[in-house]
């Protein structure tokens, strides 16, 4: 049998008790979406039928039950479990988190044996998917782990860049955290991730202040004459576009940011206010510098909508959109880059 050529998209179901499979039916059941991609829904046919049922949705699903099994042009669930659960919309439940892991096991575990593509990972709540077998803050440090490469969140909106230099990190234990190592990493993998995964050939990087003022020359804190300053210097004595540290406060608002390919923030907050507010609701959290891609909406579980049919699927569409574009600008940097142009013959 040929093997199809169609990206196969796997989808973890994030916390049932949110609104991830209400985005992820809204989004398949524009029929278009099968001509860019197969869907593989990583969850159980019966939580899927409860959700079309609520959404009173005429969409149709495939049941497949072996990886050969994956139909294009279907909406394929694989069955991360076998029996039924009672979904509870709205409500925070660790019993209904641990399947939510069930759920981005296995698609891992599928990415990483080749059986799907690309991952793109329906929200979690952070509170209940705390458990032994699982006690990461987040989907980014559990991808670190299983994947190969350096992780680097990256918030993605057309042209609109921002990654971390630390993410899911208390704000008390940031400027700890920040160390020369961490920034020539950062800088070095959202600089590799543009050029392969982006196209961009020279990426331009601009890096925001740790203090506020960038410090006003230790007025207000030493970290960004004493750490970061002197790293971006080596880094453009080594050949790196990276510009910096700018303050903060006025980067965005100034218009700034829009000279530049990426912008790494120091902390969380730093980074993800500004483009929430610039993109909220077509922006994608992309794990950047994994030998796998992985994308996912900007938003989170939404509890207090979940089960009103009032979720708006956008920024999950926009996940799987990116996922398909990078996996695709990812495989032809790696054709050329292995296989570089010969030289052309000269005429006689």
């Amino acid at each position: 049998m040929k093997k199809s050529d169609k990206i196969k998209v796997g989808i973890s179901v994030g916390d049932l008790n949110g609104i991830g499979s209400e985005i992820i039916i809204k989004t398949f059941e524009d029929s278009r979406m099968l001509d860019f991609c197969t869907p593989v829904i990583f969850a159980s046919n019966q939580v899927m039928s409860q959700a079309k049922k609520m959404l009173e949705s005429e969409i149709q699903f495939h049941g497949a039950h072996q990886y050969d099994q994956i139909i294009d042009n279907k909406i394929n669930v694989f069955p991360a479990w076998k029996e039924n659960i009672e979904i509870r919309f709205g409500e925070e439940d660790p019993k209904i988190g641990s399947y939510a892991v069930k759920s981005l096991k296995e698609a891992v575990k599928a990415l990483k044996e080749n059986h799907i593509d690309v991952l793109v990972t329906a929200p979690i709540n952070k509170s209940t998917v705390q458990s032994k077998e699982f006690f990461f803050p987040g989907h980014t440090d559990y991808l670190a782990q299983e994947l190969q490469g350096k992780s680097l969140m990256l918030m993605v909106a057309d042209k609109l860049r921002v990654g971390l230099l630390t993410d899911h990190v208390p704000v008390k234990d940031v400027s700890e955290k920040i160390t020369k190592d961490l920034i020539a990493d950062k800088v070095q993998t959202i600089v590799e991730t543009l050029k392969q995964d982006f196209c961009i050939e020279k990426p331009v990087i601009a890096v925001l202040s740790i203090n506020p003022h960038a410090g006003d020359h230790g007025v207000i804190g030493k970290e960004d004459d004493d750490i970061l300053r002197p790293c971006l210097n080596e880094l453009k004595e080594e050949g790196y576009l990276v510009y910096g540290p700018y303050s903060a406060d006025s980067f965005f608002g100034s218009g700034n940011y829009k000279n530049f390919d990426a912008i790494i923030a120091t902390y969380h907050d730093q980074g993800l206010i500004p483009f929430k507010t610039l993109s909220f609701g077509k922006g994608v959290n992309f794990t950047a510098g994994l030998s796998k891609i992985r994308t996912s909406p900007d938003h989170g579980t939404a509890f207090e909508i979940a089960g009103k049919n009032m979720a708006d699927e956008g920024s999950f569409k926009e996940a799987v959109f990116k996922a398909i574009e990078i996996y695709r600008n990812r495989k032809q940097y790696l054709k050329y880059s292995k296989n570089p142009l010969k030289k052309a013959t000269k005429k006689a």
